[in-house]
């Protein structure tokens, strides 16, 4: 990608919460469902639009002004289905950045420099200690071998190897910070302060 960037956002949220043993995305985290958490962080990245790929009934929330916030049913669970899904609701985008909606603590300034840094770039990922994390940003050329993915697997094997990927260096270990099972979320909760992460 280069020059002006119409970018959009991906909040993954479809998936069975199986490890939680519940309704995961609506659990409460500072007072708001998990979800929410992640679609503000969604919302802070510089895109056009927001969109949610949730299973039916999630409460995915309403919200007002720029960037608005789309929401696409999806039955599947598979990880690659959600991610096919919204990628082709977004095909006309020169970019997307993928958020999980597990991740409540994705810092909102990461977005910017991975947009700010993928440059020719396939894909950009913020890296902290030697391991990347999320979100990802996606180049619109990559939109087509996302479609062949399937099963729980998300953009990863696609990515790997690849000599076109760029990595961001992030000093938050957050980028990796996912909820899976009520303890982290308990974790979480103690160790945040009242404030969001910004």
């Amino acid at each position: 990608m280069s020059g002006a960037q119409n970018l959009a956002a991906l909040v993954l949220a479809a998936g069975a919460s199986r490890r939680f043993g519940g309704d995961k995305l609506s659990a409460l985290l500072d007072g708001d469902p998990l979800l929410f958490h992640a679609i503000r962080a969604a919302r802070a990245a510089p895109v056009s639009r927001v969109l949610v790929v949730a299973r039916a009934g999630l409460d995915c929330g309403r919200w007002e002004g720029a960037p608005p916030v789309g929401v696409l049913p999806l039955e599947s669970h598979a990880l690659s289905e959600s991610l096919k899904a919204g990628i082709a609701a977004l095909h006309d985008m020169d970019g997307v950045f993928v958020f999980l909606g597990d991740m409540p603590s994705v810092p909102h300034r990461i977005a910017a420099g991975l947009a700010a840094g993928i440059g020719q770039g396939s894909a950009a990922l913020p890296r902290h200690g030697g391991r990347p994390g999320h979100p990802v940003l996606l180049s619109a050329r990559l939109f087509p071998e996302i479609a062949t993915l399937t099963g729980d697997e998300g953009a990863g094997r696609l990515l790997r190897g690849r000599s076109d990927v760029v990595f961001v260096e992030s000093d938050d270990p957050a980028i990796h910070l996912d909820i899976d099972r009520p303890e982290d979320l308990s974790a979480l909760g103690d160790a945040r302060a009242p404030s969001s992460r910004t």
